[in-house]
């Protein structure tokens, strides 16, 4: 019978340890999100990560730019917040409309703000192994495995998908933990023999119920990164029929990774105030 990764609970453990940690600020953290736009699935992101704050006693703001604003509008809005010592956290909510260059713009925002850990600066000190804001997804699934006491050293590991923010951070965590690591993607051959090779296989290429039984190796523990949306219906980048069949350990979809991504946010949103002390 395999074990079912329960985020929830692992997202409350973390924002329990959080708490005593905010409350020793004399003047709680501030995180700003920028929402541009009515995108749905962006205001519930951003409806939750403000609850989460919430819930910590984090001071959280929330900016609304018309959707018509314009690249250099943006970067004033972002500099505006980097020179302002009461913010600690900026998250710029993607995707940002197409008349905006979001490359420009999340790489204004200042390094040590940066709670998404996009940043240039904090992807290299990821690359390095050197202290920074980590990328809230996959640092995530590395505290769901350590909490889980699963091992990582030594195991196979398999990324399947090579975006920034979930796939490339991922497999770098994973090898500075020392797994052995294979990143796979949309043009890779054979990619039912290369996830079956997997003692942890991480799915993350954003197609719905993409991976099935012959991409699961018997005993596999498995790590479903994807929330896609079928017939209004969520549902993972992997069969969940299969994935439970097959892993010895899964995350479900909803209420495995999800929350953690927004555990880890608080996380950065702190450490980034405690860092600005």
């Amino acid at each position: 019978m395999a074990i079912i990764l329960d985020g929830k609970m692992i997202r409350d453990q973390i924002l329990a340890e959080l708490k005593p940690r905010v409350a020793a600020f004399a003047r709680a953290p501030q995180l700003v999100v920028i929402l541009v736009g009515d995108n749905p699935a962006s205001q519930v992101y951003v409806k939750n990560k403000i609850a989460a704050c919430e819930v910590l006693g984090i001071r959280s703001q929330k900016l609304s730019p018309a959707v018509s604003i314009t690249t250099e509008q943006l970067l004033a809005t972002v500099n505006q917040l980097n020179a302002d010592p009461e913010v600690h956290g900026i998250l710029v909510q993607l995707p940002l409309p197409p008349q905006v260059d979001a490359m420009r713009v999340l790489e204004a925002v200042a390094p040590g703000k940066d709670v998404d850990g996009f940043h240039p600066v904090n992807a290299g000190k990821l690359l390095s192994g050197a202290p920074g804001l980590r990328p809230c997804t996959p640092s995530g699934v590395m505290e769901l495995l350590r909490r889980y006491d699963i091992p990582i050293e030594g195991r196979k590991a398999v990324v399947v998908g090579r975006s920034e923010i979930v796939g490339k951070p991922m497999a770098i965590l994973l090898l500075q933990a020392n797994a052995t690591v294979t990143i796979c993607h949309s043009r890779t051959s054979n990619l039912a023999e290369e996830c079956r090779r997997a003692d942890i296989l991480v799915a993350a290429i954003g197609r719905a119920e993409y991976l099935g039984e012959e991409h699961i190796q018997p005993g596999a523990v498995v790590i479903d990164v994807g929330m896609n949306r079928v017939n209004g219906r969520l549902t993972g980048d992997v069969d969940p029929v299969e994935m439970a069949r097959l892993s010895s350990a899964y995350t479900p979809v909803p209420g495995g990774v999800g929350p953690l991504t927004i555990a880890m946010l608080m996380s950065n949103t702190v450490r980034a105030a405690e860092q600005a002390q």
